[in-house]
């Protein structure tokens, strides 16, 4: 895909095409577009990102593992299963976090009452309270973020990506 035809001003996946083009104009390399600037964008939104939370001493990780206890609700508590599958990581990086959390006095290991066996991750009162604060900043950001794009522009950007993630989760199952 020649970036001469564009409608808007190139960017660097254009570039990328452009050489895929002139290297091997047999393949029909236009998927590497919408990937490749999707791949860019979470790269650089994680960068604008993590730069949010530097002010709470939060990590990325760190912020979705504590929302992800805020957003479940009083006692904001889960289990660590329950934890690792929300946030799409392994048991193992699951442990080595709670760890770090628990150290820093934002999460806490408590008995649960349904299965003597098993242990529930809860906030800590430190954490609910640097929790609530860091979302807000976070949600600001992310309004900063995308007040590029015009309301309609991301209503439509929201539901072609919604698409796309029901039917690469769909591959999975």
């Amino acid at each position: 895909m020649p970036t001469k035809n564009l409608s808007r001003p190139p960017d660097a996946v254009d570039a990328i095409l452009a050489q895929w083009q002139r290297e091997r104009p047999d393949l029909d390399a236009s998927p590497m577009g919408p990937i490749g600037r999707i791949k860019r964008c979470a790269a650089l939104l994680e960068q604008q990102l993590e730069s949010a939370f530097t002010a709470f001493d939060l990590s990325l990780w760190e912020f979705d593992m504590l929302a992800a206890l805020r957003r479940g609700g009083a006692p904001y508590r889960l289990s660590p299963t329950e934890l690792f599958s929300t946030l799409m990581v392994t048991s193992g990086t699951m442990t080595h976090r709670l760890k770090r959390l628990e150290t820093r006095g934002l999460v806490e290991r408590v008995a649960n009452a349904q299965d003597a066996r098993s242990m529930l991750v809860q906030l800590t009162p430190q954490g609910l309270a640097l929790i609530e604060r860091a979302v807000e900043v976070h949600v600001a950001n992310e309004h900063q973020l995308l007040a590029p794009l015009a309301p309609d522009a991301l209503a439509v950007l929201d539901a072609q990506l919604s698409a796309l993630l029901l039917a690469l989760e769909n591959r999975r199952n």
